[in-house]
Parts: C-alpha cells; sequence; structure tokens
C-alpha cells in the first residue's frame, strides 16, 4: 500500500551540465531538481529499504520508456509528476534516487529524489510499512547532499546554484492521515487523544521547522503540494462499499482542514523568511477537478483502479503480478487503488507548469524556475 497521489510537494533541482563550467554566471542555465514526499513522486528509494512498501514490480512502470517498461520503484504506470515536471523545465535527467548506488558524484547536479512511498511528516507516520523514509530522514539525506555541492562546486558557487537556480519540491501529507491518523488498528488510541485540530496543529509545527530546516541549508524557492481529496481513491471508495460518485467524507474533511492551515503556513514562511518563496500547489481542486469532471479529460472512469484486485472498484489489493490489468491505461485517473495514473499526472503536471493562481500560487512552476 503506498502513499497517495495527493500532497503535492516536488523538489525540483533542474540541472544542465553542459552549463556546469559556467552555472554561476549562467543566467538562462537550470539547476537542480530536488524532491521530497511520499509514493507520489518515489523514484526508487524504498527498492533499497526493507519494507512493506514496493513498488519495484510489474506492470508498475510498464509505460515508462527510460526503463523499456520494466518497474523502477515508481508507483504509477510510467512517469511520475515530479518526472514530467523536471522535463518540461529543461532537466536533461531524471533525479536520481538518494539511496541508489549510482547517485554520486557529478550525478547529483541533477538533482536528487528522496522520497519515500509511506512516509509522512510525522515520524510515526507509515509504520504499518515497517520501513519508509519520514520527512525528518529526508532532509538528513539532504544535509548529506549540501556537503557533496560544496566539494563539487565550492561553497560559495554550490550555495549560490542552490539559492538561485534550483527548486525544491514537497509532495507529502497524505500518509499522515491515511496511514496514521485514520488507520483503525495503530492510531485509535491516539485518535482518543487527541483531536483533528490538535493532529494538524502538531503536523504543520513539524512542517514549518523541516521547511526552515532546508531554507538554513539554502533553498529557496519551494512548491509545496496540499493533501489530495483522499476520501475519493479507488481504496477508501472500496473498503467504505461507496458509489461511484461517493468520496469519505471525513478523509477529505481533514484534507480541507489541513489545507487551509497549511496556506496560512506558507504565507507565513513567505513573509518571515527573507528571499525565499513558497509556492502552494493545489492538488485537492486539481484532483478532484479530474475526479469530478473524467469524461472532459478524455477518461472512462475515476473511481476503479487500472491495476488491481478486490471490491466494486479493484481497491483492496495493490497493483503486482497478479492483479487484474485494464485494457487502456490512458483512460484511468487511477493506476492501482492509491495512486494516478500517466496521463492523470501528465494533466495535473501541465496545470503546476502553466496553471492560474486556481491551482498554483503566487507563481507557477515555469515563472518559479525564472524567479
Amino acid at each position: 500500500m503506498a502513499t497517495i497521489i495527493y500532497t503535492l510537494a516536488l523538489v525540483l533541482f533542474v540541472v544542465d551540465l553542459s552549463y556546469f563550467g559556467k552555472v554561476a554566471c549562467d543566467n538562462s542555465a537550470l539547476g537542480a531538481s530536488f524532491i521530497f514526499g511520499d509514493s507520489l513522486v518515489d523514484a526508487g528509494n524504498n527498492n533499497y529499504l526493507p519494507t512493506l512498501s514496493k513498488a519495484n514490480i510489474k506492470p508498475n512502470g510498464i509505460d515508462f520508456k527510460a526503463s523499456g517498461g520494466n518497474p523502477t520503484g515508481r508507483y504509477t504506470n510510467g512517469r511520475t509528476i515530479g518526472d514530467i515536471v523536471g522535463e518540461e523545465l529543461g532537466q536533461p535527467n531524471y533525479a536520481h534516487p538518494f539511496l541508489s548506488p549510482n547517485t554520486t558524484g557529478k550525478a547529483i547536479l541533477y538533482g536528487v529524489n528522496y522520497a519515500s512511498g509511506g512516509g509522512g511528516i510525522m515520524n510515526a507516520t507509515g509504520r504499518i510499512f515497517v520501513n519508509r523514509l519520514g520527512m525528518d530522514v529526508q532532509i538528513d539525506y539532504f544535509a548529506i547532499t549540501r556537503k557533496q555541492f560544496d566539494k563539487l562546486l565550492g561553497a560559495s558557487q554550490a550555495r549560490d546554484y542552490i539559492m538561485k537556480k534550483s527548486i525544491f519540491s514537497i509532495t507529502i501529507g497524505a500518509n499522515d492521515f491515511l496511514n496514521n491518523y485514520l488507520l483503525p488498528v495503530l492510531s485509535i488510541g491516539a485518535r482518543i487523544s487527541e483531536s483533528p485540530d490538535a493532529f494538524i496543529d502538531d503536523m504543520l509545527s513539524h512542517f514549518r521547522d523541516q521547511l526552515t530546516r532546508l531554507y538554513k541549508m539554502d533553498a529557496r524557492k519551494f512548491v509545496i503540494g496540499n493533501v489530495g481529496p483522499i476520501g475519493c481513491i479507488p481504496y477508501q471508495k472500496t473498503i467504505n462499499q461507496l458509489s461511484e460518485n461517493e468520496c469519505v467524507g471525513l478523509a477529505n474533511k481533514l484534507a480541507v482542514q489541513y489545507n487551509g492551515r497549511l496556506k496560512d503556513l506558507l504565507a507565513e514562511l513567505n513573509e518571515n523568511l527573507p528571499g525565499a518563496t513558497f509556492v502552494l500547489a493545489n492538488v485537492y481542486d486539481m484532483v478532484m477537478e479530474l475526479i469530478t469532471n473524467y469524461e472532459k479529460y478524455g477518461f472512462t472512469t475515476s473511481s476503479r483502479a487500472c491495476c488491481g484486485n478486490g471490491g466494486q472498484f479493484a481497491g483492496i489489493i495493490p497493483c503486482g503480478p497478479t492483479s487484474t490489468l485494464c485494457e487502456d491505461r490512458s483512460k484511468h485517473v487511477f493506476w492501482d487503488p492509491y495512486h494516478p495514473s500517466e496521463a492523470a499526472n501528465v494533466i495535473i503536471a501541465k496545470k503546476l507548469l502553466d496553471g492560474d493562481t486556481k491551482y498554483i500560487s503566487p507563481v507557477n512552476l515555469r515563472q518559479l524556475r525564472d524567479l
């Protein structure tokens, strides 16, 4: 079971190595893509962990051209939102998973992906999967990368490169509800002792500290996804025996409550952290638009998983070799019980790149790159 399509925080450090020698003085050069978050943007970190949350099995990756259709650890049939955004912003290679043995030397100059299926803002989130990288650990790993940049570029040039030419993308928060607060067996004690307001307070307090840590390591351009309509994913619809047009009210209510507070937090950080730009990606409304008006975007269903098994919407058993696979993957909003298809990711990425302030504010990602 992985994390979800929501909570979009994409850490993008887009690097063009052909410009690398003059990166400090060439204003047209792209920087690196640093990606933090959960399974929505995990590019393979969980392959290297003893964890129950893995996607390095077929048919995951069946449409991922860079691997010839083989699984890479991405929780979708093709590219993640982070992959697509990186391509559109001119990144020559995908950001390498931090835990991959190949993520060394100049390879990191394109950026690094720290995201982990099952990860969350809170350290307890995702413990049902045994292992995962929470946001605190992901930032610990970025601290290692940050020192490597100093060695590769020299301290002054590295600082300039990270501050001015790199985007930090963070997609996290959904698991804190789905695989922590709302998890029936493991969280009942917490839910009795902690109200939704108090839990969201804890989440945002931790997140404020985490974003400030990145700022202190010279991160300046941030894009942070809010939590999507987690009550509408095939898994939630299936286990709650809902109809096609219904969603789980409590899960969506918590997401909306968190998202309102997140918006306030980012406004506070924009005001209080000099030189930083925190962009809010309104993933909730983007995904709800796709779910509600799926036919308008060329889909035939926004309820049934393309790859999965169990129940009316194939929403209980995660995607794997024995799963039922849909005939046309481009016609499903959801690839598996939890995650969007590449076709949905393309639409979401387009809104992030070029959308108006309804979906991404105060600037879109092309504008953020050029700041």
